[in-house]
């Protein structure tokens, strides 16, 4: 994922239907567009907002640590799987 970018304050109100509007150097910075889905949360009474797209990637990347290069989880799940049935059928468990 990209680095961490620590901006200037930006001022911003609320206005009167609970609108905020996200200047246009942040929706850059964060590479936002109009439509895209945002996720918001607070941490410690700071409102935190992350794209839809930036999360998938950020838990993508945490999860990387976990893969091996070129072998899908999903063959791995399989094979382990078949593994595992055999077994029970010589125990005569399944």
């Amino acid at each position: 994922m990209g680095s961490i970018v620590n901006s200037e304050p930006v001022f911003a109100k609320i206005n009167e239907s609970g609108r905020v509007l996200i200047p246009v150097s942040i929706r850059k910075e964060m590479n936002l567009d109009a439509g895209d889905d945002l996720l918001m949360e607070v941490e410690d009474g700071v409102l935190r907002i992350e794209s839809y797209r930036a999360r998938i990637r950020r838990i993508q990347d945490e999860f990387r640590q976990f893969t091996k290069p070129g072998v899908l989880a999903s063959d791995q799940l399989i094979a382990e799987r078949r593994k595992e049935a055999r077994r029970e059928r010589e125990e005569g468990i399944g």
